[in-house]
């Protein structure tokens, strides 16, 4: 509103003196005079001027809600303006700023066909004889009151949708990065107590007749492993929830950790794997991040290992020093040159690489054996300044 009126004071105060400038502030030769003489001789615009640079001003003030709209309105009062023999002056504003507002609120193809449209109708005074009639040479004015607007607002457009898809694009990552990360802390959490159950299944079916005892055994490790399981998946998936949407009565497990290494070792051994568990070096609180990864990625290496080791034995060792965390998890093998990255191994390496960590494996240091070993910094990394 405020820049509409602005423009109508400034155009209506400029009227008189571009009368006076111009020499010819009447219409066309052979109509009605739409001026008043002064005393001086000079004369002033009439109601009709008035009239159509308050219409031009009215426009502008829906130039963002309705562009098209504005830009019709404005051409034709400018248009109607010129054609009566009015000179040119800041009415002609109104057309720059319609045009833009079209160029800038408007797809490309759609903002060139109005401001062409516009350019047109601007030039149809120059058809119209008259004393006043400032010949092909107003097609100069015209081209410019349209041209450069319509460039500028283009170019406002192009860098706000650049700027929309950028930030859709970025959305869109953030969506896909959560996404994977679920995917695998859902993977890490059901992964592991399915290869748990599977292994006590097995064991269950194998020893049901021989030794019913074994079996009722086998059976309440696969109930404890599926009802962990089942927590510590209720947990990830409650990181997803929006806020207050916990119901009445809902329990949600602590993050696992590195204090809960030791039942994790404990359900692997209740599956027939005999899993040595050694930690050292300082005992203070990790920060969960970091404290989350040293779990999951000793988790993942024993789901490995029960799934795929031909030997129920491995050994976990996590060692904390004062700038980082060491993870290595070793087991046998018996085809060491068959090491392949899977989904596990890879979800373990993103892990890592978010916290600026690396994860490797292969061979161990004695022969046919496997190991994975993971170096994750503990404090982070320091960030960098912008050039």
């Amino acid at each position: 509103m405020a820049p509409a009126l602005l423009f109508a004071a400034f155009a209506l105060a400029t009227l008189p003196v571009i009368g006076r400038a111009s020499g010819n502030w009447g219409p066309r030769s052979g109509g009605p005079s739409p001026t008043q003489p002064l005393p001086d001789g000079t004369a002033t615009p009439d109601a009709v001027a008035a009239a159509l640079v308050l219409l031009t001003a009215a426009a502008l003030v829906l130039r963002r809600r309705r562009p098209v709209t504005t830009l019709i309105a404005v051409t034709v009062a400018t248009t109607l303006y010129l054609v009566i023999g009015y000179p040119y002056g800041p009415v002609l504003l109104g057309v720059a700023v319609a045009v833009f507002c079209v160029a800038r609120h408007r797809p490309p193809r759609v903002a060139a066909g109005w401001a062409a449209g516009a350019f047109v109708a601007l030039l149809i005074h120059l058809l119209v004889p008259g004393d006043g009639t400032p010949g092909f040479t107003g097609f100069v004015p015209a081209a410019a009151w349209v041209a450069l607007p319509f460039s500028l607002g283009l170019a406002r457009h192009l860098v706000a949708d650049a700027r929309s898809r950028a930030r859709a694009d970025a959305d869109e990552s953030l969506v896909q990065a959560e996404r994977l990360r679920l995917a695998q802390e859902v993977h890490d959490v059901v992964g592991h107590g399915l290869a748990a159950i599977q292994m006590q299944a097995d064991i269950a079916l194998h020893v049901h007749e021989t030794r019913p005892g074994q079996s009722e055994d086998a059976l309440r490790a696969i109930s404890a492993a599926s009802a962990e399981a089942l927590e510590e998946l209720r947990s990830t998936l409650s990181s997803i929830r929006p806020e207050g949407a916990v119901a009445p009565g809902d329990t949600v497990a602590p993050t696992p950790g590195l204090a809960r290494l030791g039942p994790l070792c404990e359900r692997v051994r209740a599956a027939g794997f005999a899993v040595e568990l050694e930690v050292t070096g300082a005992r203070d609180p990790l920060p969960t991040a970091l404290d989350l990864a040293v779990y999951r990625i000793v988790q993942e290496s024993l789901t490995n290992v029960v799934k795929h080791s031909a030997h129920p034995r491995a050994e976990v060792q996590v060692h904390r020093g004062a700038e980082e965390v060491e993870v290595t998890v070793t087991n046998q093998d018996l085809h060491p040159d068959e090491h392949t990255a899977g989904f596990g191994i890879s979800g373990m390496q993103r892990r890592a690489a978010q916290l600026g960590g690396t994860v490797t494996f292969g061979a161990g240091p004695q022969p046919h054996t496997f190991r994975l070993h993971a170096v994750l910094p503990s404090v982070a990394p320091p960030r960098q300044e912008m050039p």
